[in-house]
Protein backbone atom coordinates (compact mmCIF):
# COMPACT_ATOMS: atom_id res chain seq x y z
CA UNK A 1 0.00 0.00 0.00
CA UNK A 2 1.23 3.48 -0.88
CA UNK A 3 1.94 6.18 1.67
CA UNK A 4 0.70 8.77 -0.83
CA UNK A 5 -2.65 10.46 -1.15
CA UNK A 6 -4.37 10.53 -4.57
CA UNK A 7 -2.73 13.04 -6.94
CA UNK A 8 -5.60 15.54 -6.52
CA UNK A 9 -4.58 16.01 -2.87
CA UNK A 10 -1.28 17.59 -3.97
CA UNK A 11 -2.71 19.75 -6.77
CA UNK A 12 -4.48 23.13 -6.64
CA UNK A 13 -7.00 21.79 -9.20
CA UNK A 14 -10.51 20.41 -8.91
CA UNK A 15 -12.24 17.81 -11.05
CA UNK A 16 -12.48 17.58 -14.00
CA UNK A 17 -9.14 19.37 -14.40
CA UNK A 18 -7.09 16.76 -12.52
CA UNK A 19 -5.46 14.58 -15.17
CA UNK A 20 -3.31 12.27 -13.05
CA UNK A 21 -4.61 9.80 -10.53
CA UNK A 22 -2.18 7.64 -8.61
CA UNK A 23 1.05 8.84 -6.99
CA UNK A 24 3.67 6.08 -7.16
CA UNK A 25 6.79 7.81 -5.82
CA UNK A 26 8.17 11.22 -4.89
CA UNK A 27 11.74 12.07 -3.94
CA UNK A 28 13.88 15.19 -3.75
CA UNK A 29 14.35 15.34 -7.52
CA UNK A 30 11.76 13.00 -9.03
CA UNK A 31 8.10 12.02 -9.04
CA UNK A 32 6.13 9.26 -10.68
CA UNK A 33 2.36 9.10 -11.24
CA UNK A 34 -0.05 6.90 -13.18
CA UNK A 35 -3.39 7.33 -14.89
CA UNK A 36 -5.52 5.00 -16.97
CA UNK A 37 -6.95 6.07 -20.31
CA UNK A 38 -10.51 4.85 -19.80
CA UNK A 39 -14.10 5.98 -19.49
CA UNK A 40 -14.00 5.34 -15.73
CA UNK A 41 -10.84 7.37 -15.04
CA UNK A 42 -10.16 11.06 -14.41
CA UNK A 43 -9.39 11.35 -18.13
CA UNK A 44 -12.93 10.37 -19.21
CA UNK A 45 -14.10 13.91 -20.15
CA UNK A 46 -11.19 14.30 -22.56
CA UNK A 47 -11.29 11.04 -24.51
CA UNK A 48 -12.07 10.71 -28.20
CA UNK A 49 -15.20 8.75 -29.24
CA UNK A 50 -12.88 5.75 -29.64
CA UNK A 51 -11.72 6.09 -26.01
CA UNK A 52 -8.20 7.36 -26.79
CA UNK A 53 -6.56 10.48 -25.36
CA UNK A 54 -5.09 13.05 -27.80
CA UNK A 55 -1.30 13.17 -27.45
CA UNK A 56 -1.17 16.89 -26.70
CA UNK A 57 -2.74 16.19 -23.28
CA UNK A 58 0.64 14.67 -22.40
CA UNK A 59 2.08 18.14 -21.80
CA UNK A 60 -0.49 18.86 -19.09
CA UNK A 61 -0.15 15.37 -17.64
CA UNK A 62 3.60 15.93 -17.25
CA UNK A 63 2.92 19.41 -15.82
CA UNK A 64 0.51 17.96 -13.26
CA UNK A 65 3.08 15.37 -12.24
CA UNK A 66 5.41 18.32 -11.58
CA UNK A 67 2.54 19.83 -9.58
CA UNK A 68 2.28 16.63 -7.52
CA UNK A 69 6.02 16.83 -6.86
CA UNK A 70 5.69 20.46 -5.76
CA UNK A 71 2.55 19.83 -3.69
CA UNK A 72 4.11 16.84 -1.94
CA UNK A 73 7.15 18.93 -0.98
CA UNK A 74 4.88 21.79 0.12
CA UNK A 75 2.89 19.40 2.29
CA UNK A 76 6.11 18.23 3.94
CA UNK A 77 6.91 21.90 4.66
CA UNK A 78 3.47 22.27 6.29
CA UNK A 79 1.89 24.49 3.64
CA UNK A 80 -1.86 24.65 4.18
CA UNK A 81 -2.86 24.06 0.57
CA UNK A 82 -1.15 23.22 -2.73
CA UNK A 83 0.26 26.36 -4.34
CA UNK A 84 -0.57 27.20 -7.94
CA UNK A 85 2.24 26.99 -10.42
CA UNK A 86 2.48 28.10 -14.00
CA UNK A 87 3.78 26.38 -17.07
CA UNK A 88 6.16 28.81 -18.76
CA UNK A 89 6.84 26.63 -21.74
CA UNK A 90 8.18 23.39 -23.04
CA UNK A 91 10.93 22.18 -25.29
CA UNK A 92 11.02 19.16 -27.49
CA UNK A 93 7.70 17.58 -26.51
CA UNK A 94 7.31 14.59 -28.74
CA UNK A 95 4.80 11.77 -28.75
CA UNK A 96 5.20 8.52 -30.70
CA UNK A 97 1.54 8.49 -31.78
CA UNK A 98 -1.24 11.07 -32.19
CA UNK A 99 -3.17 9.49 -29.29
CA UNK A 100 -2.61 7.48 -26.15
CA UNK A 101 -4.62 4.28 -26.76
CA UNK A 102 -7.87 3.40 -24.99
CA UNK A 103 -7.41 1.29 -21.83
CA UNK A 104 -3.67 1.99 -21.66
CA UNK A 105 -1.98 2.93 -18.39
CA UNK A 106 0.23 6.01 -18.60
CA UNK A 107 3.26 5.93 -16.32
CA UNK A 108 4.51 9.51 -15.93
CA UNK A 109 7.96 10.33 -14.53
CA UNK A 110 9.51 13.74 -14.00
CA UNK A 111 13.05 14.65 -13.02
CA UNK A 112 14.11 18.04 -11.70
CA UNK A 113 16.89 19.51 -13.83
CA UNK A 114 17.22 22.97 -12.27
CA UNK A 115 15.34 25.06 -9.74
CA UNK A 116 15.68 28.37 -7.95
CA UNK A 117 13.14 30.05 -5.69
CA UNK A 118 10.53 30.44 -8.43
CA UNK A 119 11.63 28.85 -11.71
CA UNK A 120 12.11 25.15 -12.34
CA UNK A 121 13.04 22.99 -15.30
CA UNK A 122 11.93 19.35 -15.46
CA UNK A 123 12.37 16.47 -17.87
CA UNK A 124 9.17 14.46 -18.27
CA UNK A 125 8.51 11.04 -19.75
CA UNK A 126 5.26 9.17 -20.35
CA UNK A 127 5.66 5.41 -20.75
CA UNK A 128 3.22 2.65 -21.69
CA UNK A 129 4.17 -0.88 -20.65
CA UNK A 130 7.81 0.18 -20.27
CA UNK A 131 8.06 1.88 -23.68
CA UNK A 132 8.56 5.65 -23.88
CA UNK A 133 5.64 7.20 -25.78
CA UNK A 134 6.14 10.88 -25.00
CA UNK A 135 8.82 13.12 -23.53
CA UNK A 136 9.75 16.75 -23.17
CA UNK A 137 11.27 19.42 -20.97
CA UNK A 138 8.90 21.77 -19.14
CA UNK A 139 9.77 25.05 -17.48
CA UNK A 140 7.63 26.20 -14.56
CA UNK A 141 7.12 29.31 -12.46
CA UNK A 142 5.89 29.42 -8.85
CA UNK A 143 4.51 32.91 -8.08
CA UNK A 144 4.64 34.22 -4.54
CA UNK A 145 1.41 35.33 -2.84
CA UNK A 146 1.73 38.96 -3.94
CA UNK A 147 2.34 38.02 -7.59
CA UNK A 148 -0.52 35.56 -7.55
CA UNK A 149 -2.88 38.16 -6.10
CA UNK A 150 -1.81 40.64 -8.79
CA UNK A 151 -2.34 38.07 -11.56
CA UNK A 152 -5.78 37.17 -10.25
CA UNK A 153 -6.79 40.84 -10.07
CA UNK A 154 -5.59 41.34 -13.64
CA UNK A 155 -7.68 38.37 -14.75
CA UNK A 156 -10.81 39.72 -13.01
CA UNK A 157 -10.36 43.16 -14.60
CA UNK A 158 -9.84 41.76 -18.10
Amino acid sequence: MSDFQPAAYYLPHAAPMVLVDEVIAVSDEQARCRVKVSADSVLAPFLTPEGALPAWFGIEIIAQTIGVWSGWHGHRQHQQAPRPGMLLGGRGYRCQQPVFPADSVLDISITLLMRDEKIGSFEGVISLEGDIWASGRLNTYQPDDQELQHLLQQDIQA
